[in-house]
């Protein structure tokens, strides 16, 4: 059996070029690879910022179990409680675009004769 040279060439290459289609649009490709990258990362990002989020939850929640200090401070900052016979004084800041006004005159009203 005599194999000529040019079959054995053109196997090989027909089985590389299945090979790199395989790599280039199969699954598992490049393509599809950096995508599942960029994906992991987006993942790692948002569970890195909702680890965050629960440990501050996590503090607040035993500051709450331990003193009351923490609630009476809650209460003032968050919900405007003041304590009995206490006085509670807000200052409004005055608006960048407010024009400052002269106050009204009084009118004058007739006399009733």
């Amino acid at each position: 059996m005599v194999v000529r040279p040019y079959i054995v060439t053109a196997v090989l290459l027909a089985l590389l070029l299945a090979l790199q289609a395989q790599l280039w649009f199969g699954r598992g490709s490049m393509p599809a690879v950096d995508q599942l990258k960029a994906r992991l990362e987006q993942l790692e990002h948002d569970n890195a910022a909702a680890r965050l989020a629960n440990e501050q939850l996590a503090s607040e929640v035993s500051d709450l179990q331990e003193g009351l200090e923490v609630i009476e401070a809650y209460a003032r900052q968050e919900l405007g409680m003041v304590k009995a016979n206490e006085i509670f004084v807000q200052y409004a800041q005055p608006s960048a675009d407010a024009e400052l006004s002269p106050a009204p005159t009084p009118v004058a009203s007739p006399a009733k004769p």
